[in-house]
């Protein structure tokens, strides 16, 4: 069974910036509510696309980007040329 890759990025470091700039987006959306009036939740909008959703989903991301990126490339790719195929050995 494959596993769920939703919210998985490309690579660690990647997840790890999209959360670094939605983070704060995200605070900043609610915490300057008394300063500036609702239209500051407009911030919310590029905070939740970065984080692929609420950051809930952003730390499930990086569970699933790190599980992802510790996998190897394909069954094959652990077996060397030089190794004896079983049919061939005589």
């Amino acid at each position: 069974m494959d596993a769920d890759t939703t919210f998985a990025s490309r690579s660690v470091r990647e997840h790890l910036v999209r959360g670094a700039l939605g983070l704060p987006l995200l605070v900043a959306a609610f915490a300057l509510i008394p300063l500036t009036g609702p239209v500051v939740l407009l911030l919310a909008v590029p905070a939740v696309v970065l984080l692929r959703g609420c950051p809930t989903c952003w730390a499930l991301g990086l569970v699933q980007t790190r599980t992802v990126c510790a996998l190897p490339t394909s069954p094959s790719s652990s077996r060397t040329s030089q190794e004896p195929v079983a049919s061939q050995r005589g």
